[in-house]
């Protein structure tokens, strides 16, 4: 399964399979209210910190997935083995959060 980057993808190997993640609007609206974000600067701002607990990972990874049509819960995530463990989650994460939002702010939204 080949992601598609022009539709903002990312392709990771969850439990041995090859997962699409994509934070679609409806995703990006789960997390800000996961995180409590009063926009997406807000999230943006939080997610560049880098400081991200494994619950926020956890929600990042579900959002994604389900974004991209797969029916889990953040718990089934929490469960699901990923090569190199939270260094792996940690590196999908990344990805995808610079797959949505751009690298370095580049490309991420502004508040008007």
């Amino acid at each position: 399964m080949v992601a598609n980057a022009r539709r903002g993808e990312v392709a990771a190997i969850l439990d041995g399979r090859e997962m699409r993640l994509r934070l679609t609007l409806g995703a990006l609206a789960e997390l800000e209210g996961a995180f409590a974000a009063e926009d997406l600067g807000a999230l943006v701002a939080r997610f560049s910190t880098g400081k991200l607990s494994a619950t926020d990972m956890m929600r990042i990874v579900g959002a994604g997935l389900r974004g991209a049509g797969t029916v889990v819960t953040d718990e089934e995530v929490g469960r699901m083995d990923c090569d190199d463990g939270a260094a792996g989650f940690a590196r999908i994460v990344s990805e995808l959060l610079a797959q949505t939002f751009g690298r370095a702010g580049e490309g991420a939204p502004q508040n008007p």
